[in-house]
């Protein structure tokens, strides 16, 4: 008998996890997974992390439970050097692995556009790391504009679907706070919305975008469009046509890029953003053994936009399709993605969706119910395939009739990073 080929899958976010969890499937293979991280996290939760409007159990799942689980090998380390020659790859805490094939599954990081200032003076929303900064400064924020009685100068620099979210999120954090409420949040919140564009959630049907800005600016948001950010100083967000947002809490939200990690991959095509270029079998463009997977990779053709849905169905592909196809000899059949549309939740205040056919729904009434009944699906069935349906019933139960109400004015544990 043939020894197992070994995959080594750098990245254990939604794309990752997908690859590892299908590939546990076929006796062909050994897997080993690398993160920098001790627990996995659907993503489109960040913000509801940040706020405290969710917590922590059941929405995070440690990597050594899931590697017991599925059967692959969990290593929480970064990648420090590659040769793609030997097949070899050198992480930062000193181990040294060769790989038969090799999945990269990076994510992205923050793009700040070169902004002056905005690394310096900016919080941003990537990783769990970054949610449980957001928490722990907006409580400080909070409990010191209760004493002080001057609001919050709340800044969130982009209006796409991460930005109008985390900017409602927030606002239920004080809403659900018992003492505080609606009225608590008209006195201690001072909230700016920025886009650059000209409306909101760009990728969705104008009237979404209308409605959408109508509801933040509800909740007390001054929602300004086609601003474009020069500056972030301490204390202040400077437009080009000269305004200047008095902002003690700035949050930059305005778009993604490669995380540095690709440019170790030297022997690789990269994109200007620093994406690794990807046939549309998702193997690399110089190297078919390596293949690259959501927001770190881009297809030379229809290239997918960096979602959880896509990175998700490309996950899935690799391990269920492509590498199974290869490790028989045969050439992948070319990956297909099957947009699903998308949805939007403004916490519980409105929601809507879009369709495939671009068409949208949801802002009032059932389509808004369809649109929140649907934006939890997607999590409950990401939670499902990794926990089981037991679980995933259970936390969903828990979340419904337990809900996490957060404390603004107490001391609250923060987020951890830890495995069990």
């Amino acid at each position: 008998m043939s020894a197992k080929k070994h995959v080594v899958i750098l990245g254990g976010g939604v794309g990752g996890l997908e690859a590892a969890t299908q590939l546990s499937h076929n006796s062909k293979v050994r897997i080993t997974l690398i993160d920098q991280n001790a627990v996995h996290i659907w993503k489109p939760v960040l913000h509801e992390l940040a706020s405290g409007t969710i917590g922590p159990k059941g929405n995070l799942f440690a990597f050594n439970e899931l590697a017991k689980r599925f059967g692959f090998s969990f290593i929480q380390s970064t990648l420090d050097t590659i040769d793609s020659t030997t097949k070899t790859l050198n992480l930062e805490n000193g181990q040294v692995l060769n790989y038969d094939l090799l999945i990269v599954a990076l994510g992205a990081c923050a793009n700040d556009f070169g902004t002056p200032g905005a690394k310096e003076n900016c919080l941003f929303l990537n990783t769990l790391a970054d949610a449980n900064v957001i928490h722990d400064r907006f409580r400080s924020l909070i409990e010191r504009a209760q004493l002080t009685n001057k609001p919050v100068n709340l800044s969130i620099v982009g209006g796409g679907a991460t930005g109008v979210q985390l900017a409602a999120e927030l606002c239920q954090a004080i809403d659900s706070t018992p003492g505080l409420g609606p009225s608590a949040r008209k006195r201690l919140l001072k909230p700016t919305l920025i886009e650059a564009q000209p409306r909101l959630l760009p990728p969705f049907p104008e009237q979404v975008s209308a409605e959408a800005q109508a509801e933040l600016e509800k909740l007390g948001f001054d929602v300004i469009t086609n601003g474009m950010v020069s500056e972030v100083g301490c204390g202040y967000i400077a437009l080009k046509d000269g305004r200047r947002i008095e902002s003690d809490f700035p949050i930059w939200a305005a778009g993604v890029k490669a995380c540095a990690a690709t440019s170790l991959l030297k022997n690789l095509e990269l994109s200007r953003s620093g994406q690794i270029m990807v046939t549309d079998t998702l193997q690399t463009t110089k190297d078919p053994s390596i293949y690259a997977i959501g927001d770190c990779a881009r297809m030379e053709v229809n290239p997918t936009a960096p979602t959880a849905q896509a990175a998700r169905q490309e996950g899935r592909y690799v391990g269920r399709v492509a590498i199974p196809r290869q490790l028989t000899g045969k050439q992948p059949v070319p990956f297909v993605y099957n947009d699903r549309g998308a949805v939007v939740a403004l916490g519980r205040y409105n929601a809507w969706g879009m369709w495939p056919s671009k068409k949208g729904f949801g802002g009032h009434g059932l389509g808004a119910q369809l649109a929140r009944f649907i934006h939890e699906g997607l999590f409950r069935q990401h939670q499902m395939g990794i926990s089981g349906i037991f679980r995933t019933i259970c936390a969903a139960l828990g979340e419904r009739f337990r809900p996490n109400n957060p404390d603004l004015n107490g001391k609250e544990t923060p987020i951890e990073n830890k495995g069990k």
